[in-house]
């Protein structure tokens, strides 16, 4: 099923939805672009030059022909040409948005904060213990997840109306998020309907049992469904003026910790950081200049953590992207990581300790970061680009939701 949506008031800003079984989101945030830095002066430039060459001829004949009285038509007189393209970039740059539109924003904004104290909840130990008045856990949990499912929907209804940008991708990056775990959220009576809201099965729900909710939304694993949920909604529940503004995050110190972490991870995936060391006769023999491995890779956890330090705070999408597909990646791999003696904590933060590092074997470092430490760096190089160029998060999105840095020649060969 398609269906067609146009934001009331909102000069040609259109959104197309295709419900299918993949639970793709990127409809959400398709079609928005910012009005504010590169990409929008960009999109001044291509009106100025369809001004010219005559593409905007029609439109103008419209706006100021047969419909005009004899008074307006005299007054159109006064605005030269330059004045009519400065009118039409005027309206662009300050489109007058329906009263539909600006509660669908209000909504969505309200929705984020209710369903941040839902998630909050069902992540809170308090929620899975009886009370004294009581309230049995079982009771308690499912009031919570109840709370949470109608929280959710309200988000998704209102961000289908919405055109804060920034807001509306981390919603489809949260439905996302939703749409891989729903075997999981099966399991505990909660489905997903063809647009993207849940629905829960109360009986489901109570032969579940708390102990699964409690897993599924644990905050002690950041890769459970709670946790990456709550980190989705706490940064799409940004204030207002964060959308108004340019809110691309952008942050010198995260872009440098993101560009040294990129050097390491190529560093550490390249051949001639494990070159065999030469004897005094300049012979090759069969030891790895240890020092120097371990050097680059104490700088990799240094930087990497200090990129998280950094940039996690952003409001920028693309940043928080990067960031998550990096998280995820070390997640993933954290048990050849401790095999190396880099540690990963519960925040996501890393530890080499020299000794277990050193007595490893290079030749299984080398073989793992050629994969690990090459897709690290990739991603690390994304958060650099949305950091420091003020690229617009929601116009990076294509269509399976992954981000694209499309016309960018300075990251050319990085993904």
């Amino acid at each position: 099923m398609e269906v067609h949506i146009l934001f009331k008031g909102v000069m040609t800003m259109g959104i197309r939805i295709n419900v299918g079984n993949n639970q793709d989101y990127s409809y959400l945030f398709q079609g928005l672009s910012s009005s504010s830095g590169g990409m929008g002066n960009l999109n001044f430039l291509s009106d100025y030059a369809s001004i010219k060459n005559g593409s905007y001829g029609k439109l103008l004949k419209t706006y100021y022909g047969t419909s005009q009285s004899s008074s307006t038509a005299a007054s159109s007189k006064k605005y030269g040409s330059n004045n009519v393209l400065e009118r039409i970039l005027e309206e662009k740059k300050n489109p007058k948005v329906s009263k539909d539109v600006q509660k669908a924003n209000g909504n969505l904004t309200m929705g984020l904060s209710s369903l941040k104290n839902s998630v909050s909840a069902l992540q809170s130990d308090k929620t899975y213990t009886d009370t004294e008045k009581g309230q049995s856990a079982a009771e308690k949990v499912v009031s919570a997840v109840k709370s949470y499912v109608s929280d959710y929907n309200k988000v998704v209804s209102a961000a289908k109306g919405s055109t804060l940008a920034n807001k509306t991708a981390y919603v489809a990056n949260m439905m996302r998020s939703s749409a891989t775990n729903a075997d999981k959220l099966s399991e505990i009576g909660v489905t997903i309907n063809s647009d993207g809201t849940l629905e829960l099965n109360e009986a489901k729900l109570k032969a579940a049992g708390t102990s699964k909710v409690q897993e599924l939304f644990s905050p002690d694993n950041i890769m459970s469904y709670g946790s990456m949920i709550a980190s989705r909604v706490q940064f799409a529940g940004g204030s207002a003026s964060t959308d108004a503004a340019d809110s691309t995050g952008t942050n010198n110190t995260a872009g440098s910790a993101a560009v040294s972490l990129k050097e390491d991870g190529r560093a550490l995936a390249s051949d001639k950081l494990y070159e065999k060391v030469k004897d005094k006769d300049g012979n090759e023999t069969n030891q790895y200049d240890i020092d120097k491995i371990f050097a680059t890779a104490k700088s990799f956890v240094s930087n990497y953590n200090k990129m998280f330090d950094a940039a996690e705070s952003s409001s920028n999408s693309g940043v928080l992207a990067n960031l998550s597909y990096i998280r995820e990646k070390t997640a993933r791999n954290e048990d050849v990581l401790k095999q190396f003696g880099i540690s990963v904590d519960q925040k996501g933060r890393m530890k080499i300790d020299e000794d277990t590092f050193k007595k490893a074997d290079m030749s299984k470092v080398q073989q793992f970061f050629k994969d690990y430490g090459s897709s690290v760096a990739t991603n690390a190089s994304l958060v650099d680009y949305y950091m420091t160029t003020q690229a617009n998060a929601a116009s990076g999105y294509t269509a399976t939701g992954e981000y694209s840095v499309q016309g960018s020649s300075r990251y050319a060969g990085t993904v």
